[in-house]
């Protein structure tokens, strides 16, 4: 409950302060595995839909995107991360780039995944409950992990990707960047996904896949 919640101002409580660009759904989501995990304490959303000073769950907006930079001047948070979801990556992408390298982009790995100490981990990255990442993975910028995903050795993820739950990717897979990859998807080893590649729930991915699009099906094949 909100009035159990220790407040970014307690000066007990020294965390970092988190910042989150959208106050929905996911901005949410990060907002509770920051907390609860004991990532960060949470300053509050930036939302350009919500008026200044609303509730969005447990949390306040502190204002619209334009206001990021003041408030960080201000000393208001010391970390954002961006709660844009699958349906809009491509602002998800665009407001990444924006405050890359100005204000610094905060990572989240949820104390129940199991994450090789060789794995190599990017910027913005949000890694849920449960996942599992083998010797050598890579994720790269802003990729987000949902519930219980597995990727096993060598495979690498590219920037502002979306992996749903339990999506399952075997060895030596290169996966491209602003991808949407399905609930309970399998991808097989020594493949390649690349740029824009959607998959519906329960596609198995048996070769290499190079059109954009939304592929679905047991073998996967093109939609539209």
């Amino acid at each position: 409950m909100a009035s159990l919640r220790r407040l970014y101002t307690d000066p007990t409580f020294d965390m970092k302060r988190l910042a989150i660009i959208g106050s929905g759904d996911l901005g949410q989501l990060i907002a509770h595995h920051a907390f609860d995990d004991n990532h960060y304490q949470i300053a509050g959303f930036f939302d350009d839909f919500r008026a200044p000073g609303d509730l969005a769950g447990d949390y306040s907006v502190l204002g619209g995107v334009e206001a990021i930079w003041s408030q960080f001047q201000a000393g208001q948070f010391d970390e954002l991360m961006i709660g844009i979801g699958h349906k809009h990556l491509a602002v998800r992408r665009a407001l990444f780039q924006r405050f890359f390298g100005q204000v610094p982009l905060g990572r989240i790995v949820h104390s129940s995944a199991s994450i090789d100490a060789s794995c190599r981990l990017g910027a913005g990255v949000f890694v849920l409950p449960g996942c599992v990442l083998d010797r050598k993975v890579v994720l790269a910028d802003n990729v987000l992990l949902n519930t219980a995903c597995a990727i096993a050795h060598d495979s690498q993820v590219g920037a502002h990707t979306f992996l749903s739950p339990r999506v399952a990717v075997a060895g030596f897979v290169q996966i491209g960047e602003g991808c949407n990859i399905g609930i309970n998807t399998t991808l097989i080893d020594n493949i390649t996904i690349g740029d824009g590649i959607q998959t519906g729930g329960g596609t198995v991915v048996i070769k290499s896949l190079g059109q954009p699009g939304l592929y679905v099906g047991n073998p996967a094949r093109f939609v539209r």
